[in-house]
């Protein structure tokens, strides 16, 4: 289970998922990835998209999460409900925010809407007790960190309950930052702080780097989970292969 992993520490690597296809999920389940995010905050996936995408990876037993639009209650409902094993939650700058992101993910007073007929409640087959309980045990939620109020607020941000994980957005976090580069002094010095944030408060960190061999590098430093790349990227990098391969 990814909760279970992530909380224990391993290794993992995944990839975002731009283009809404599920053709491309099964294609992706067979290359030895650890999960898949589907990428709806900055990719067009609705509600139908996200459903049959998810759809695609359970029958593959790959786990997928979904970065949604935004932390609104609705849109973690939506990725959920649909069934995917968590969400990755952009523009967390608070823990106040953390705490209300974590409530809408979870099944409790205020927090997230109650459906016995999704598919994450196996269309109505799953008891109420056994479905919270079921939902309470795999459902994953990372906070994403990309903006600089976030950064003053992050000892108290990866300490809230129920959170599983806190994410570098490093490019907005750039852009934020108004830095040169995502390798500029700053950037470098704003992601560390994070690690050492999530490692003092016993949660795991994890990232995007913009190149795959600084993976290791920031393994080092203690992130334990990479999503690298994009379905974009590897068809282009494919392409742009098979053109240099019979050039003339």
């Amino acid at each position: 289970m990814l909760k279970d992993r992530l909380a224990a520490g391993d290794h993992l690597l995944g990839t975002f998922l731009k283009t809404p296809a599920p053709m491309l999920v099964e294609v992706l389940a067979t290359c030895g990835l650890d999960l898949l995010c589907l990428d709806a905050e900055h990719a067009p996936f609705d509600r139908a998209a996200i459903d049959a995408c998810v759809f695609a990876a359970r029958a593959c037993d790959l786990p997928v999460i979904v970065r949604t639009p935004t932390a609104a209650h609705e849109h973690i409902l939506n990725a959920l409900d649909c069934g995917a094993d968590g969400v990755l939650l952009p523009h967390i700058r608070s823990a106040a925010e953390a705490a209300a992101a974590v409530a809408a993910a979870t099944y409790r007073p205020g927090g997230r809407g109650y459906a016995g007929s999704s598919r994450s409640a196996r269309y109505g087959l799953a008891t109420m007790f056994d479905h919270r309980a079921a939902s309470a045990m795999r459902t994953t939620v990372i906070a994403q960190i990309e903006d600089v109020d976030a950064l003053s607020e992050l000892d108290a941000i990866a300490a809230t309950p129920g959170l599983d994980a806190l994410f570098v957005g490093r490019i907005d976090l750039t852009v934020a930052l108004d830095a040169a580069s995502p390798d500029a002094p700053e950037v470098i010095a704003a992601v560390d702080r994070v690690i050492a944030a999530g490692q003092a408060a016993g949660v795991p960190v994890g990232m995007f780097v913009p190149r795959n061999e600084d993976v290791a590098g920031w393994r080092a430093k203690g992130a334990t989970l990479f999503l690298q790349g994009s379905d974009h990227g590897f068809l282009r990098a494919g392409a742009a292969a098979l053109r240099q391969a019979v050039a003339g």
